[in-house]
Formats: C-alpha cells, structure tokens, sequence
C-alpha cells in the first residue's frame, strides 16, 4: 500500500521536507540571478560610454576650443582651401532664411552663397537672434570661416555665432558622463546584489531604493553642470562634487530605507499567510 510522504507531527525542526518543498524558492533565486546577471550587462553600456566621454570626447573638445581661441587671420591675399587653422572672413550671400519656432522642435538656419569653397552652404543657429531674425534673403554678410566651418555671420556689427563655432560647454559634457557613470553603478551595485544575495535584496530595489536615487543622480549632475559652466568653472568640478552630492544622499537613503529585523519578520508572516490563503 502506498504512503505519502509527509512530516508527522513528532517531527522536529531538523525534520526533512517534503519532496520538491524547497523547489519554488530554488526558482525564486534563480530568476533573481538572472535578472542580477542582466542588470549587470545593462550597466556595461553606460560604464563604456562614461569611459570614452572622459577619455576621448571631453579631451578633444576642450582641445579643439582651445584651438579655436589661439587660431589667428589668415594673411591677405592667400588662397581659401576647403580646410585651414586660420580665421578667414569674406562676404555672402543670404539666399535663403530659415527660422522656425516648432512646439516640438526648432529650426534656424540660413543657407548662404559666395563661399570661398563652395555656394549654397547651410548654416545652423542654437537661436534666431540677434542677428538671424532680421535677414532677408539677398542681404550681404561677412562670414568668418574656420577649419571648413562658417563660425560667426556679422552685418552692421551685429554678429551672432553658429552652431558649429566651438564653445567652453565641456561643464555639460561632464555632466553627461558623470551622469553615465553614476547609472552604471547603480545597475552593477544592484546586479550584484541579486546575485550574491537573491533572497535579501532589499532595499535594493527600483521602488524603494533606485527611483529616488536615480533621480538624485539626474537632477545633480544637471544643477552641477549648469551653473558650472555659467560661471566658467573648471569641467573636473562637476564629476566631484555631483559624485560627493549623491553619495550623500545615497547613504542617507539606504539609512532610512534599509529593513530592520521587525520590518523583516512582519514581511515574511504577510508573504506566509498568503500563501495559505
């Protein structure tokens, strides 16, 4: 005659479970592993891109401003090249306005001829003044170019700078990859988490952790970057004090989120009375 295989009542604590008692929770931990294991994937991307901001378009953003601010006139008479390190200023055209004020996106831009290269160059503006709203197309306007690009357009001594003149903003490029990297160890600490620890994860979760810090982590690195660059602080600011800012926070919310054995046990009598109902 056949027997089930369960506990009696005489058992003890160290008494064995029942086949396949421990399997849901086995399972449990392994989608939280995995889960770990694809956050720490995620995270990679951001920590890659982190890297090549610092080390490859920050350095040459500011050497390229740099540049721009030491590049001289280029001497009179000389022959215009498609590509030169000097600043060469000569007269256009304005064939064509462009300055659209879109709900979801603008446009600003003035296509130009008599350029020393080529005719029918476009130009791009951040803005439509001061000098962009008030051009009609055959106006004449001197363009300084450099390295190829139209930098500045100026008539009457109004000027106004293009797009593609190089600014000291690398504040903000800072800014960004402060922002990356801070990302990238929220999803690897958190990853690593789930797969050390699949069973006790909190408060190392999205909802009671990650929300309030990744937004700390967005907020900062904006309200750092900004003002930094306003007032033409060195770019190496805004990665130490935005770290510093949300390393504070961070600390001060895993003070006040982290459970306590009370919260803890609560939980697990609610997680246990579920499943019996």
């Amino acid at each position: 005659m056949a027997t089930t295989d369960r506990p009696h009542a005489s058992d003890g604590p160290g008494a064995a479970a029942p086949n396949g008692a421990g399997r849901p929770g086995r399972r449990a931990a392994g989608r939280t592993r995995l889960a770990g294991a694809a956050l720490i994937a995620a995270g990679l991307l951001p920590a890659i891109a982190c890297w090549l901001l610092f080390t490859q378009w920050l350095p040459a953003e500011v050497e390229r401003y740099r540049e721009y601010t030491v590049a001289e006139p280029c001497a009179a008479g000389a022959s215009a090249p498609w590509w030169e390190d000097c600043l060469r200023t000569g007269t256009f055209t304005v064939e064509r306005v462009v300055v659209d004020r879109g709900s979801k996106s603008s446009s600003f831009r003035a296509t130009l001829n008599g350029a020393p290269f080529e005719n029918g160059v476009t130009v791009s503006f951040g803005d439509p003044g001061p000098l962009l709203q008030v051009l009609r197309p055959r106006d004449e306007v001197a363009a300084t170019t450099w390295r190829g690009d139209i930098v500045v357009l100026e008539r009457d001594g109004v000027r106004q700078s293009t797009s593609e003149e190089p600014r000291h903003e690398s504040q903000m490029t800072a800014a960004m990859g402060t922002l990356l990297g801070l990302v990238a160890a929220l999803a690897l600490g958190f990853g690593s988490v789930r797969l050390l620890r699949p069973r006790a994860v909190e408060p190392f979760t999205w909802r009671r952790y990650g929300k309030a810090l990744f937004f700390t982590m967005l907020g900062t690195c904006f309200a750092v970057g900004f003002p930094a660059m306003w007032l033409g602080l060195p770019w190496q600011v805004v990665p130490v004090v935005a770290v510093a800012i949300v390393g504070f926070v961070a600390r001060q919310l895993h003070r006040h989120r982290r459970p306590t054995a009370g919260v803890s046990a609560s939980e697990n009598d609610t997680e246990a009375d579920a499943r019996k109902r």
